[in-house]
């Protein structure tokens, strides 16, 4: 991220980075398992059998105590309409009690939703205890609850309470309105918009808020809410059993948020950094950036997309696992760069709340490194006076280097090859980099050999594009090498259009000839570029 703000220091407000969605699972610990179960009804509720008409009974309680609530607490409860999108439904009650500054339950819906139950059977064949019921996990369609509420501390969250056993219950709620939360008790101004703070007054208490959000602070508040809108039990039931909630997370987003202070370079950046990802960013280049190794049993998909929401609004997504890097600008003001989690085992990370501050330093990591990736692809510009730098022979001590052309194929490919393969630990040896160009671009060991190789990794390593390790003949590009790189390959698909053989294209048919016109008009762009060159290289 340090060297993304040195590239656009002059043009950001500020940056800050903070969790953004967080949902999270509540499970009762008690009454998870179909033994559990059991034990309740017979030993705590003093029943015999377990039958549905106990759970029923359980259900239709729950039910009549939110109609109640509901009626008595002069709150809205409805069925949830199809294709109505909850939270904007539910806007303008929100609305009303921000101008009320009141805090509380404010809207109920009701949904049909598949959740987990227990599915109660009598034994096919008769035991020793005639009271005797199999328990087993079943996943049904029955009512949920969805609680819409404006709490002082977590700002508006969403409850949803399943009414059958074992009222399983699943939170929503955003980091950033837990910042709001924070800065206007401590009395700091800002200007925020949906889900995004474009103007504080305070830099620093923005990120501090930001830091504060801890397992604790929801913890509590989740407590509170679940007592009061949950499942209702006695006190003896409480004693007697463990019915305290169990809170995992299963889908949280961290984002960081690049704040410009003029609109205009911000769409030239993402229309640039989409370009870059979609073309560099590869199966290696994700790994690097979630920080594994690549392997053949890597699960889930390594891929780069351009999703369309709307018109004129695009988002870029890297996938990786159940995970994913997406970039999007909003509002012509800030650039976001946001990493979603779906399953935190893939991070090799544990899914309880307790570990959120773990999940925090995890994911600041990964967000970084893909802030620097950008930071180095777009610190590239077309400099006609390295290019005639690189056109001149290079003389160092008594070695005499030949200079680079921009449009030699040969070395186009090679650094397009540098460029998408992953940081090999030790660097590239000239056999795997010889068999890479070979396989990449499909050409014979007699078209390109490892001769012809050598001789052009000597060039770019007399030009200082490559490292060489010590006592071996291993390489790997330096940073002036990306650049070049980057450089030339772009500069040449971007003038001369596709590369021959590049790896975006199909090898061509022997048995068509190419179009002549389309030859031909390569032929020209080459031939433009060379005399360019030359122009540069005598000046």
């Amino acid at each position: 991220m340090e060297r993304f703000t040195q590239l656009f220091g002059n043009l950001l407000a500020f940056v800050y980075h903070c969790f953004d969605r967080i949902v999270i699972n509540g499970y009762l610990n008690g009454l998870s398992r179909p033994e559990q179960v059991v034990h309740f009804v017979r030993e705590v509720l003093g029943i015999p059998v377990v039958s549905k008409e106990v759970l029923s009974q359980r259900t239709n309680d729950y039910r009549l105590w939110v109609e109640a609530f509901a009626r008595n607490h002069e709150i809205p409860i409805e069925w949830a309409g199809k294709g109505v999108r909850k939270e904007d439904y539910v806007l303008p009650a929100l609305r009303r009690m921000e101008k009320k500054k009141a805090f509380g339950v404010y809207f109920i819906f009701k949904s049909m939703e598949q959740g987990r139950t227990f599915r109660i059977s009598v034994p096919k064949y008769p035991t020793q205890d005639p009271n005797h019921r199999i328990l087993a996990h079943q996943t049904s369609r029955f009512t949920h609850y969805y609680f819409y509420i404006r709490d002082e501390i977590l700002g508006p969250i969403i409850i949803r309470v399943a009414s059958f056993f074992p009222f399983h219950a699943t939170y929503w709620l955003n980091g950033h309105s837990f910042i709001e939360r924070e800065l206007k008790r401590n009395n700091i101004g800002f200007h925020k918009n949906d889900n995004a703070f474009l103007a504080v007054d305070d830099v620093a208490a923005l990120q501090a808020a930001a830091d504060r959000l801890s397992p604790a602070i929801i913890r509590k508040q989740l407590d509170y809410w679940t007592l009061i809108l949950g499942p209702k039990f006695s006190k003896k039931e409480r004693s007697q059993m463990s019915l305290s909630r169990f809170y995992s997370i299963t889908q949280i987003e961290y984002c960081r948020n690049f704040i410009f202070q003029r609109h205009f370079p911000i769409h030239k950046i993402f229309e640039r950094s989409c370009e870059i990802g979609l073309w560099r960013l590869t199966a290696n280049r994700i790994s690097e950036i979630f920080g594994v190794r690549l392997n053949k049993r890597l699960p889930g998909k390594l891929a780069t997309v351009i999703d369309q929401i709307e018109h004129g609004h695009h988002v870029f997504r890297a996938y990786w696992k159940n995970a994913f890097l997406k970039q999007y600008e909003k509002f012509s003001r800030f650039l976001r760069n946001e990493l979603c989690s779906n399953n935190l085992c893939d991070f090799g990370l544990k899914k309880g709340l307790d570990h959120l501050d773990a999940v925090r330093e995890r994911f600041q990591t990964i967000t970084d490194r893909f802030a620097g990736f950008q930071a180095q692809c777009l610190n590239v510009h077309v400099d006609f006076p390295l290019l005639q730098r690189m056109a001149l022979p290079l003389t160092v001590g008594t070695i005499r280097y030949p200079g680079i052309k921009i449009h030699d194929a040969r070395i186009i490919r090679l650094l397009e090859v540098l460029l998408h393969g992953g940081n090999t630990v030790g660097g590239w040896t000239a056999k795997q980099i010889h068999s890479a160009v070979l396989t990449t671009f499909q050409l014979s060991a007699k078209a390109y050999g490892l001769n012809q190789l050598r001789y052009d990794l000597r060039k770019l390593k007399g030009h200082g594009l490559l490292d060489r390790e010590d006592r071996r003949y291993a390489y790997r590009l330096t940073a002036k090498g990306v650049q070049v790189a980057l450089l030339f390959v772009f500069f040449h698909k971007r003038l001369c259009g596709p590369l021959a053989n590049s790896r975006f294209h199909h090898k061509p048919d022997p048995a068509h000839r190419p179009n002549s016109k389309l030859e031909a008009a390569y032929h020209k762009a080459d031939n433009a570029i060379e005399k360019v060159v030359d122009l540069l290289a005598a000046a």
